[in-house]
């Protein structure tokens, strides 16, 4: 399964907030084995959203976006989502229900739009706030609040799957230029994707599907390079 994620927010792009969420869904869809295959990130503007959306979902199984929920002036999320699909946003019954039996808000005291999803979504309950999620037609929509996005993501995580990838690491106490053969001799004879992070040394992460041909890859690899000390 393939899934690209979209985060949303001015904060982002100003560097006023890490984007954790999108490190954090990509670490939980790959250990189901989805694959994440794209990151954007996108301005609080419905048209830039909706534009996004639609390019993405026409192009992978599922569509993840996270952030822009609720009533305030900067919540653009559901609009756009809303516009991506073709559909209006409007009331939604099983949202309200949702908020008024488990939270502290009726109905009346709720700000006008928290309520608010694209026509003919699936709503998807805040257990950790207020504002609901929803899913349509494979756009998957999340708050950006890390603790709601988390909670909200694991009650729809057995609808993201995928072939399970194994993973072995391999550190070298070497340039990363200085392995660009040998790793192209790894790809080579091995049935296996390697990622290279360069830091106080090189971490070499090794991913594949089979694990014997991954232990056997890994074996070959410490082989070949310099090890770190311990």
């Amino acid at each position: 399964m393939q899934v690209a994620l979209v985060t949303v927010g001015d904060e982002l792009l100003t560097g006023d907030t890490v984007n954790t969420n999108a490190a954090w869904l990509g670490e939980r869809l790959a250990d189901r084995g989805a694959s994440v295959e794209r990151v954007v990130v996108v301005p609080d503007r419905v048209a830039d959203i909706a534009r996004v959306v639609n390019e993405l979902r026409a192009e992978y199984d599922a569509v993840v976006v996270t952030g822009g929920l609720g009533p305030t002036h900067d919540d653009m999320t559901m609009e756009g989502v809303a516009a991506a699909v073709g559909v209006p946003v409007e009331e939604h019954d099983k949202a309200v229900a949702w908020v008024t039996d488990h939270t502290d808000y009726e109905h009346g005291d709720l700000v006008e739009g928290t309520t608010h999803l694209p026509k003919g979504s699936r709503m998807l309950p805040n257990e950790e706030g207020v504002a609901p999620g929803c899913v349509i037609e494979g756009v998957y929509v999340l708050p950006g609040v890390p603790a709601e996005m988390q909670a909200m993501f694991e009650t729809v995580a057995d609808e993201f799957s995928g072939e399970y990838r194994h993973v072995r690491t391999v550190e070298a106490d070497e340039p990363e230029s200085a392995l660009v053969e040998r790793l192209a001799e790894l790809r080579d004879r091995f049935d296996v994707t390697v990622g290279s992070y360069p830091g106080d040394h090189v971490r070499l992460k090794l991913r594949s599907t089979d694990e014997a041909e991954l232990e056997r890859a890994a074996a070959w690899l410490r082989e070949r390079v310099e090890p770190t000390e311990n």
